[in-house]
């Protein structure tokens, strides 16, 4: 590319998106980690000899993303700057995908990537920092994780990691790396493991449904990520291990006791219709100024919306933006009932809609009145809660009437 008919701003990075445009998307969707926000998560650190070097930290993908823009300085055809570029790729997707608006470079870290012609030793770094970030501590960028009694956190960012480290695995089983690929597959088997074990203990608790609905959402989707990284094995989809992991939410019910298909059983009857993207969302820029209002899973959004009519630095004018929002994503998404739970909550923590109304355009005005939506949102949070709680104990002890 001809460096003075483009700013740096604008330059790709060996096809790809360039680390400055990376970069500006994450600032979009997740401000408030370049503020006093970000600091308090944080301190920052020396500028690196690497950006793959900072993977290793405790929260490494805000340290990566501190210093992301010096990458752009560096040659995307050679090692050290495709690793560099995996590690901002890696960092910036998972600081934003529990965000309304995640980056979208999920298939450059599960595939593009991962290609077998890349240099070896910087494969070889790649996978390095691909299983030690797995030790990055999701609670601080998402609010989408359930800690089962006695078992650390389970979220949705254990999926994505899934995801790259099953794209690693597919690279080094078609570079017949027997050594590495046993390492990738060992972390992977411990993190369903872990995942499975984790359903289990939740499964115990009395009255614990709604956590289990939710991690039955969570396993659900981190299965699917890993379908998704078995898409870049190509040639080698037929290998023992890819059987052993596929569609672990569908027809393969063996391995890891089975848990991963109930988990699926359980979401495909009671909350597939509120597993969407949140596009609605998406153009209410003033949920993205602070994460303290992440989505959290759905379908139980009454808590969220009370927080969203009660919080001190959600403006009336956003609260309208949201509610307004909400109402055309009752409309959009066909069997979603999640959004007429954050309206209720808002509607209990501002104490009547109406308070709103000057700040409402007319349609949602309108929408207001329907019946539909009248007569969701009188259901009490309590009532809600207990029916969902109900359905699942039908369905769980007609899987398994032990």
């Amino acid at each position: 590319m001809n460096q003075g008919s483009h700013s740096a701003q604008h330059r790709d990075f060996g096809g790809f998106i360039g680390p400055d445009n990376l970069l500006s998307l994450v600032r979009n969707t997740a401000p408030y980690l370049f503020t006093s926000v970000g600091r308090a998560m944080a301190q920052p650190c020396p500028a690196p000899t690497q950006l793959i070097n900072l993977v290793a930290q405790p929260v490494g993908w805000l340290q990566i993303l501190r210093h992301g823009r010096q990458l752009s300085e560096s040659e995307p055809d050679t090692p050290t700057g495709h690793v560099d570029y995996f590690a901002l790729c890696l960092a910036s997707h998972m600081a934003t995908v529990a965000t309304f608006v995640p980056t979208d470079v999920d298939n450059k870290i599960r595939d593009a990537l991962w290609h077998p012609d890349t240099d070896r030793s910087a494969l070889e770094i790649m996978a390095e920092a691909a299983l030690a970030a797995h030790a990055w501590d999701q609670r601080l960028i998402s609010t989408r994780w359930i800690a089962a009694p006695g078992h650390e956190p389970v979220g949705g960012h254990d999926g994505e990691w899934l995801g790259v480290a099953v794209g690693a695995l597919g690279c080094f089983i078609r570079l017949k790396d027997t050594t590495w690929s046993e390492r990738l597959f060992a972390a992977i088997d411990a993190e369903l493991t872990r995942e499975a074990a984790a359903f289990s203990a939740q499964r115990q608790l009395p009255n614990g449904e709604i956590d289990l609905l939710r991690l039955a959402t969570i396993l659900t989707h981190n299965v699917g990520d890993v379908d998704q990284g078995l898409k870049s094995w190509r040639e080698a989809e037929q290998h023992p291990l890819a059987g052993r992991l596929r569609r672990l939410a569908h027809e393969n019910s063996t391995p890891y006791n089975g848990i991963f298909h109930l988990a699926a059983h359980l979401y495909k009857q009671l909350l597939s219709s509120e597993g969407h993207r949140h596009y609605p969302l998406r153009d209410v820029r003033a949920l993205r100024s602070s994460p303290d209002y992440l989505l959290p899973l759905g379908p139980c959004f009454d808590d969220w919306g009370r927080a969203m009519a009660t919080h001190s630095d959600f403006s009336p004018a956003s609260r309208a933006d949201l509610l307004t929002s909400l109402l055309a994503g009752c409309r959009k998404v066909a069997g979603q009932v999640g959004y007429y739970r954050a309206i209720a909550g808002m509607q209990d923590g501002l104490g009547n809609l109406d308070v709103l109304g000057k700040y409402l355009p007319s349609a949602a005005t309108k929408a207001l009145k329907d019946p539909t939506l009248k007569q969701q949102i009188a259901i009490k949070q309590i009532s809600f809660e207990s029916s969902l709680r109900k359905r699942a104990h039908v369905l769980l002890n007609e899987s398994d009437p032990r």
